[in-house]
């Protein structure tokens, strides 16, 4: 029988999140998984008897282990007992084809995937395909694979993980080229989550639904922060609107993290309304740009604190916030005197500044770069040195490739990608503009714009909208509305209409790229 004594050092990595919370709040509820709980102390001892029947297996510090599955209890005991037994983690992106999954695992040299039900066909066919991957480990256990019970019974392994090891590895698609892996080490992963504590305001009493996708740090950012203080975890497989809306009203959660693309279809589901959310005290957004419409129907809908938060992977992943006060952002009067379009301010131990092409800081209202540094930004790419050279100068700042603007108070503007703002006729176009003015439209429920090849331009304005199915829209109207909106040179040349959603990745982003590709076939470079 496995031991019940964990050996915790206080000079832990990841692993004195919950080390903590077990010697404080060993009785206490930690996770909720559908009809499985678990107590802190369980919880610890299940994560690093992860680490140990890891360590069992020969594996040891450094070696890369994939995780490929929903939202799930051994998700997150993977998150928690990986890193803190010395190995690094890579938690897989679960809307990638099995083709990318492979690349990814054979570039990080994984030398273990493990694999939910959803999932374990897909296992096996990286189990062969995949040189490095020694051992396939499934959470029931199916013939061939290791069973992941077994191993979180081990033995339980002393934490090991420390602040400049690393801790994960985790990938980012990228509009061209292939998947990088972003380098991010118990000391980023650690200040994350002290700017969490800080930034959203987490309390011991906090319950947090999982409603993305836990391989996304847009999740991902709340586990160590929630498990310090010994809140309540909440999981559920994926989001579902109808299925979240009654786990917050039978679990009484109070706070969680969506993109707005998840606020929009949980605000308009009737189980929004037929379910109590009363208990939400704060929900957490970004991801990608709000759409003023959408966030003026979220704040209707549900009655709580709402703070948007920026970031990128490569910043573990918190930059900035903007503590936003629904009702003024509601009030009509004046609404360009507000912050409502800002992603805020950069949070406590983060700095991030909006620079000029030659690096130089740019003046209030002068778009540029944002740049970011502090100890939450990546220690650099996964065997990628020159495109780690390019992305971070000698003083640690992280070229973020986000296009924004700063106001006077200090607040950020995000306008778009630099690589993806659309130069027609030489004027430059952001996507955004053009998006937040068809969203306007009462008939549009989904909307991109992207640049497509034109030959008198260069590039046109292209948008795809999704309209309610039950109601008449077409190009012509769409267009005459964004008229009266947005400047003539920023409208869209052509609009695809759809009425069904648009593709989007596992974290619920429009995969703009996909969308866009089909337009550039055959040309020998894209200007976008």
């Amino acid at each position: 029988m496995a031991s019940t004594t964990v050996a915790v050092r206080a000079d832990e990595g990841v692993g004195q999140t919950f080390g903590r919370a077990a010697q404080l709040h060993g009785a206490r509820v930690a996770v909720v998984d559908g009809e499985r709980q678990v107590t802190y102390a369980e919880l610890e001892r299940r994560a690093l008897g992860l680490s140990g029947g890891l360590s069992g297996l020969g594996l040891g510090r450094g070696d890369v282990v994939g995780v490929l599955s929903m939202n799930s209890l051994e998700h997150l005991e993977c998150w928690l007992g990986i890193p803190a037994g010395g190995m690094v983690l890579n938690d897989l992106n679960t809307r990638l084809a099995a083709r990318e999954l492979e690349f990814i695992l054979t570039d990080s040299e994984a030398s273990a995937l493990m694999v939910d039900d959803t999932f374990l066909d897909v296992g096996r066919q990286l189990a062969e395909a995949c040189p490095s991957l020694r051992h396939l480990i499934h959470t029931g256990g199916a013939d061939g694979t290791l069973a992941y019970e077994q191993l979180a019974g081990s033995d339980p392994a002393a934490s090991v993980g420390r602040e400049h090891d690393l801790a994960g590895i985790f990938y980012t698609g990228g509009t061209t080229g292939l998947p990088k892996g972003v380098m991010l080490t118990h000391g980023n992963l650690l200040a994350n989550a002290r700017h969490m504590l800080i930034t959203v305001g987490y309390r011991p009493d906090d319950c947090y639904v999982h409603a993305g996708p836990m391989f996304h740090l847009a999740d991902g950012a709340a586990n160590y922060a929630i498990s310090w203080l010994g809140a309540r975890h909440v999981i559920i497989p994926a989001f579902e609107p109808g299925l979240l809306a009654r786990t917050i009203a039978e679990q009484r959660v109070t706070v969680t993290t969506m993109v707005p693309t998840m606020i929009n279809l949980l605000v308009h589901h009737p189980a929004a309304t037929e379910q109590d959310l009363s208990s939400l005290r704060k929900i957490c957004y970004g991801g990608s740009p709000m759409p003023p419409e959408v966030q003026r129907a979220a704040f209707a809908a549900i009655d709580c604190e709402w703070l948007q938060l920026y970031g990128m992977t490569e910043a573990a992943p918190l930059v900035t916030a903007c503590q936003t006060d629904a009702r003024r952002v509601l009030a009509d009067e004046e609404p360009d005197a507000t912050h409502v379009r800002s992603a805020g301010v950069p949070v406590v131990g983060v700095r991030a500044e909006v620079r000029r092409p030659d690096g130089s800081r740019a003046e209030a209202g002068e778009p540029g770069e944002i740049w970011v540094r502090g100890p939450n930004v990546m220690a650099g790419y996964w065997r990628r040195p020159a495109e780690t050279a390019a992305a971070l100068d000698e003083e640690g700042w992280y070229r973020s490739g986000d296009a924004a603007y700063a106001d006077e108070d200090g607040y950020l503007y995000v306008v778009d990608r630099v690589k993806d703002m659309i130069i027609s006729g030489g004027e430059n176009v952001y996507c955004t503009d053009v998006e937040n003015a068809i969203y306007e439209h009462p008939a549009v429920v989904e909307a991109t714009v992207f640049g497509v090849p034109d030959e008198r331009w260069g590039e046109r304005v292209h948008a795809v909208v999704v309209h309610l199915p039950d109601v008449q829209v077409d190009e012509a109207a769409l267009i005459a509305h964004c008229r009266e909106r947005i400047a003539g040179y920023k409208l869209p040349r052509s609009v695809e209409l759809r009425v069904e959603p648009l593709p989007k990745s596992g974290a619920g982003k429009i995969l703009k790229r996909e969308l866009r590709e089909p337009h550039w076939a055959g040309h020998d470079s894209r200007v976008s």
